[in-house]
């Protein structure tokens, strides 16, 4: 939508946020809103396409307070971006959205090559809170290096599977403070 259509627009609605009738307030306020949230997303894809490497992680994150059904393809898209960085944002973003239709995404992005962007495909998956991703993640318990490890005993411990008791209370011997740390809060989240 054009800027000066949208201007027209926003300026015959503004006057209805006092009319008489709370139904036209009400369908005036959320005309507003609606008008103003494409307005940002039509911004903020323009610095995604056009903004520096942080304007366009800034532009990411921001997608994400936006939220709704539209932002979704955006994400999806930069989380398949070659750039460690943009991945890793979109990739943290689609997790705090949790939305199902991300979740295909999120644990091909396990595999990734990129360790940053495992790690953070762990603690997204995080937000699902799915009892079927406990297999997918538990084998990062394994890892013993400090990052996965430590963001797959989060994980799980957001999850909340008491079986994983056991799992956890091996990682109290690791030599990774970040670990340790870890393990004591997902045990303490456990049932």
């Amino acid at each position: 939508m054009e800027p000066a259509s949208r201007i027209k627009r926003r300026e015959a609605i503004i006057p209805l946020l006092k009319d008489p009738s709370t139904e036209v307030r009400q369908a005036a306020a959320q005309a507003l809103e609606a008008l103003e949230a494409a307005e940002s997303l039509e911004e903020l894809l323009t610095r995604l396409k056009q903004g520096d490497r942080g304007t366009k992680i800034g532009a990411i994150y921001a997608l994400g307070r936006l939220g709704g059904e539209k932002v979704l393809p955006i994400l999806l898209y930069c989380a398949a971006r070659p750039e460690e960085d943009i991945k890793c944002a979109a990739v943290k973003v689609l997790g705090e959205l949790a939305r199902p239709q991300a979740l295909a995404l999120l644990v091909e992005k396990l595999r990734d090559p990129l360790v940053s962007v495992r790690a953070v495909a762990i603690e997204a998956l995080s937000h699902y809170r799915e009892p079927a991703l406990v297999p997918r993640l538990l084998p990062f318990l394994d890892e013993r290096d400090g990052l996965l490890d430590a963001e797959a005993a989060l994980a799980l411990g957001r999850i909340g599977d008491a079986t994983l008791e056991e799992s956890l209370l091996g990682l109290l011997g690791s030599p990774h403070e970040r670990t340790r740390s870890a393990a004591v809060t997902a045990l303490s989240q456990l049932p």
